[in-house]
């Protein structure tokens, strides 16, 4: 026959017990961390500057400077500049987005909508509503990247307003001609 060797069960100590449920707390709250750490981040805008006024509507126009930069790396690929306009006063500084569907990346039509003039925004944009899995040929955006995008808004406008300051400019170009803007130096009559 066998033998069975008897072991006395000690009883558990006061302070053991709670030591036990809080190392299982500690266990599921790092758990949980990890697990929320790998849920992909969404579309968020983090205003910078806060701006003042309205927001833009469906149809205006908002100009903007901006530093696009992809989210895993930090490397920007792309920089707005300013539109070079002969005739001032037409149009701010800054370069020109409609605020309509497909006329830019979604969550940058998305962002257009929640900024106010003169205020700085960052933009995080995830790819799915940025170029997803087939960025433009030749474009510096990998396949599948978040984007980071740093806004500052100048201004904006209704899209009449800047259909009729277009049509000014482009009626002040034809009546300059090749050379250039029609300008007076002073002691001389125009056309001499």
């Amino acid at each position: 026959m066998t033998e069975v060797t008897r072991v006395p069960i000690q009883p558990v100590s006061k302070g053991s017990l709670t030591k036990l449920w809080l190392g299982i707390a500690v266990a599921i709250l790092v758990g949980a961390g990890f697990a929320f750490a790998a849920v992909p981040k969404g579309f968020s805008i983090d205003t910078v500057v806060e701006g003042t006024g309205p927001t833009p509507n469906e149809g205006d126009m908002v100009f903007v400077r901006y530093t696009g930069k992809l989210a895993e790396t930090g490397e920007v690929f792309d920089q707005s500049q300013d539109i070079p306009l002969p005739v001032e006063g037409i149009f701010p500084e800054g370069s020109p987005f409609p605020v309509e569907p497909n006329a830019t990346i979604e969550g940058f039509y998305k962002g257009l909508q929640q900024v106010q003039k003169g205020g700085s925004y960052e933009l995080y944009i995830p790819s799915e509503q940025a170029y997803g899995s087939e960025p433009p040929p030749g474009a510096p955006i990998p396949p599948d990247a978040d984007l980071i995008f740093e806004i500052e808004v100048i201004d904006f406008m209704t899209r009449e307003t800047f259909d009729r300051n277009l049509a000014m400019l482009q009626q002040a170009l034809q009546g300059a001609g090749p050379g250039g803007p029609a300008t007076n130096v002073p002691g001389e009559t125009p056309g001499n």
